[in-house]
């Protein structure tokens, strides 16, 4: 017999083993899938080296899901509406840019499909209407964005993709209804944000970011230009409060799922943010702008008025799409 106090190391029985090699396969797979996402990155750390091991939080739902060989999940809150500048983009519904990028979220869950044979799906949580009143879009806007968004996903055999928004919650209430009990359920505080703002870079450069596109976006303003600063930092806060609060509500439909955002991420951050197109900004997207086809066959996130100057219209179904280069 042993010493006492000394542990006898045992052999694994064939069914330990097969569990352990298992596990070692899933976790090298979802390093794989990962993988695919990292060239897509959109990064707050461009500068960094990001290999998969920098993010252990996406590393363990993707091995969750494999284990379980379960169809892997993916949430992209996004997708809201078009701007309300005629100067970044075409008019209120999807184009060519949404078109693009759609097709490009399908083709990676295709890939991760050829690696995972359950798959894999993305969910477009669209956030228009969750902060439509703060951002000066109407709500029928949003509403024939979003359906014109589901017919686009229809029409192009996307099939991986699918939608949601605050429609699918809280039964036929006005959306300003909805607005205000899921702030009130999610929301955090200004003063919490603003203590964010002050302390960590990331809730900093959002607020900025946020700022921008406010002030940018805001047509007909009557006041001064230090009165639209201030009305549009005023707003920036608000809609950071829902876009938490759209968040939240998401992850409880959603818990396990892999949450993707649009707004650039560091390594390791709860989020992994997705580049959908080529843009000189880290922060556009389809919906703030309009898409230019280069000569050498590259897609390009313009404004809209900046894009017509290098290129002409090109309109389809009827509507203006995109621009060519000339």
């Amino acid at each position: 017999m042993p010493p006492v106090g000394t542990i006898t190391a045992t052999a694994p029985t064939p069914t330990e083993t097969a569990h352990e090699t298992a596990h070692e396969t899933a976790e090298h797979l979802a390093a794989r899938i990962l993988g695919l996402l990292l060239p897509h990155r959109r990064a707050s750390d461009p500068e960094l080296a990001a290999p998969p091991h920098h993010f252990p939080l996406q590393l363990a739902q993707l091995t969750g899901f494999i284990t379980a060989g379960e169809p892997i999940v993916f949430t992209l809150p996004g997708f809201p509406c078009k701007s309300p500048n005629p100067a970044k983009v075409l008019g209120h519904l999807p184009d060519e840019g949404e078109r693009l990028s759609l097709t490009f979220l399908n083709a990676l869950c295709e890939q991760i499909a050829a690696l995972h044979a359950p798959g894999a799906r993305i969910l477009i949580c669209s956030d228009g209407h969750i902060f439509g009143d703060l951002i000066h879009v109407p709500d029928d806007h949003i509403d024939e964005y979003s359906d014109a968004l589901a017919a686009m996903i229809e029409r192009e055999g996307l099939r991986h993709l699918a939608t949601f928004d605050l429609r699918a919650v809280l039964g036929d209430l006005p959306f300003d209804e909805k607005r205000a009990r899921v702030h009130a359920r999610y929301a955090p505080s200004v003063e919490e944000l603003r203590e964010q703002v002050l302390t960590d870079e990331e809730t900093l450069r959002l607020y900025r970011g946020i700022t921008r596109f406010l002030t940018e976006d805001t047509v007909g303003f009557t006041g001064t230009k230090s009165a639209l600063q201030r009305e549009c930092r005023r707003r920036a806060y608000g809609v950071i409060q829902r876009s938490r609060a759209w968040g939240d509500l998401i992850a409880e439909h959603h818990p396990d799922a892999f949450r993707l955002s649009i707004h650039p991420q560091r390594a390791g951050a709860p989020k992994f943010g997705i580049r959908l197109l080529e843009a000189a900004d880290a922060w556009t997207t389809p919906w703030h702008s309009s898409v230019l086809h280069r000569a050498d066959g590259h897609w390009e996130l313009l404004r809209s008025a900046d894009a017509a100057e290098l290129g002409r219209l090109v309109e389809s179904d009827g509507r203006p799409s995109h621009y060519v280069a000339v």
